[in-house]
């Protein structure tokens, strides 16, 4: 009897044992199915990211003109922020109020490398860019898009990457005198740039950046782009002025802009309204599809 008491303990004790061994691999392997996948990440390595940070914070800090520019990206939420949210996406529409010339397309750009690829609204199946050495477009037809592609590839970039967009090598600044404008006081920093430098070399960017917030409040640019003035020469100089502000994964963004004919003789130097633009449907992504910013088969590849 002892012993039949024993050999029964003794199963039991096993088959406890058993169990506790299948419920743990079963726990293991519920664990297993249900663990999330590795989320996408940036292809920038971040050591990379630290050096261009770390070598714009040294060129800047040498003069005073620098060092309010890097306050205004401080700001804004940060170079290495900027550089770190990966591609970044939006919807520009400029709306010349004469109707002509309305340019309004989705954008994705590589702010690490400056390149570009533009969706067109009204027909999306439009589309353009700028792949780092040369411009391409595919459109159904020749009036898909009436105005210069391969000059606005990058043109939006510029309203809405500033201050970070003067980061860079070939970037001249200057500290002009500070202004009141709407107001408040703002530092003026004049932005030109060496020869062969982008398109338009030529060009030159004056931001006012608010006193109290170092946020930009406004700038004034000309347009030098050669294909416009083949002999030399620009447009006249234009202020546009930001119109509200949004934050998306922690850089600060302009939700439109008022552009105006600069005319130092009328109150804050703008003379007749010429241009709104909206900003919108702005994000950050990690990842896009390889070779995203390449022309596609068919693409019109244009002039160098």
């Amino acid at each position: 009897m002892k012993t039949l008491l024993k050999l029964f303990a003794v199963t039991l004790l096993l088959s406890v044992m058993s169990c506790k061994d299948t419920s743990k691999k079963e726990l293991e392997i519920n664990i297993e199915e249900k663990a999330e996948p590795d989320k996408p990440t940036y292809h920038i390595q971040e050591t990379w990211i630290n050096k261009r940070v770390n070598a714009a914070q040294n060129k800047l800090s040498k003069t005073d003109a620098g060092k309010a520019l890097w306050k205004s990206m401080e700001a804004h939420g940060g170079l290495k922020r900027w550089f770190s949210n990966g591609y970044l996406s939006f919807r520009f529409n400029y709306q010349p109020l004469s109707g002509k010339g309305i340019r309004d397309s989705y954008q994705t750009i590589d702010t690490w490398s400056n390149k570009a690829r533009h969706n067109s609204i009204e027909d999306p199946e439009s589309i353009y860019g700028w792949d780092g050495k040369q411009a391409w477009v595919k459109a159904k037809d020749s009036m898909s898009f009436k105005y210069d592609t391969k000059f606005w590839a990058l043109t939006p970039l510029y309203f809405i990457g500033q201050p970070f967009v003067l980061d860079g090598e070939g970037v001249n600044l200057e500290l002009l005198p500070s202004i009141i404008f709407n107001g408040i006081e703002q530092i003026v920093v004049k932005a030109t740039y060496n020869t062969g430098v982008g398109l338009a070399p030529d060009d030159y960017y004056i931001l006012y950046i608010n006193s109290k917030t170092n946020l930009l409040d406004a700038f004034k640019y000309i347009v030098s782009y050669p294909e416009y003035f083949p002999e030399g020469g620009h447009a006249p100089e234009k202020t546009t002025v930001i119109q509200g502000t949004t934050k998306v994964d922690g850089i600060v963004f302009a939700k439109g802009y008022k552009t105006y004919w600069s005319d130092s003789k009328l109150e804050n130097g703008l003379g007749e309204y010429i241009t709104n633009i909206e900003v919108s449907d702005i994000s950050f992504s990690p990842t896009v599809e390889k070779h995203f910013f390449s022309a596609p088969e068919g693409a019109e590849i244009l002039s160098k």
